[in-house]
């Protein structure tokens, strides 16, 4: 598994907890910086983890619009958690960075929903990205 691989999955991590918990994003992500410091081994992980949660925290208004506008009826809080986080990811890689082509932010999306969530995930997940990036 490669190292942004692993920081996806550590990013979703951090959107879930937060979301199911309700706590600020933010503060999330500061416990998990907390946390990081003591585990060097898993840095690499780590700094694009942190990268990817920071730049929703900045853009999360437009990137939660993309996601309501490409759902298809799709009310963002009726999501199941664990979509809504990685469409937040999916969405901001595609949007927002332009080092991870399209089709990788994409696939790696639908991989974490296809092992994390429910048997829909997968193509619900797919077509909303694959929308958000066609409008892009």
């Amino acid at each position: 598994m490669s190292a942004r691989t692993k920081a996806r999955k550590r990013a979703l991590d951090i959107l879930f907890s937060s979301d199911v918990r309700g706590d600020d994003l933010a503060v999330t992500l500061a416990a998990e910086a907390s946390r990081a410091a003591s585990e060097p081994a898993r840095e690499a992980s780590w700094l694009y983890a942190r990268e990817v949660v920071d730049g929703i925290i900045d853009h999360r208004d437009e990137i939660d619009e993309h996601i309501t506008t490409h759902s298809r009826d799709w009310k963002l809080e009726r999501m199941p958690a664990v979509d809504r986080a990685l469409l937040r990811i999916g969405v901001w890689e595609i949007l927002f960075n332009d080092q991870v082509p399209t089709a990788v932010a994409i696939d790696e999306a639908v991989e974490l929903a296809k092992e994390f969530s429910t048997d829909d995930s997968g193509a619900f997940v797919h077509g909303v990205l694959a929308r958000v990036a066609r409008a892009a």
